[in-house]
């Protein structure tokens, strides 16, 4: 299998988190929910692929991680 170069993974949870943050004049509290699947998507993303995956909705592996640690539900 090759290395996965699609870099839209997670475009459109990143699109909703944009339109909420546009809605609510970047008050990201309201938009938690969004940024909860924005992240959950980029971790499944990168456990699919070992960490190889790369997306421009994503930030980097580590900081997904420490997001969703540091934001338990």
């Amino acid at each position: 299998m090759s290395q996965n170069t699609d870099t839209s993974h997670c475009q459109a949870q990143a699109c909703d988190l944009q339109s909420c943050l546009n809605k609510n004049t970047y008050k990201p509290e309201k938009c938690d929910a969004h940024l909860r699947n924005l992240y959950l998507c980029c971790q499944k993303m990168y456990q699919d692929s070992d960490g190889k995956a790369e997306s421009t909705a994503c930030p980097i592996p580590n900081v997904v991680s420490r997001w969703l640690k540091d934001h338990p539900k």
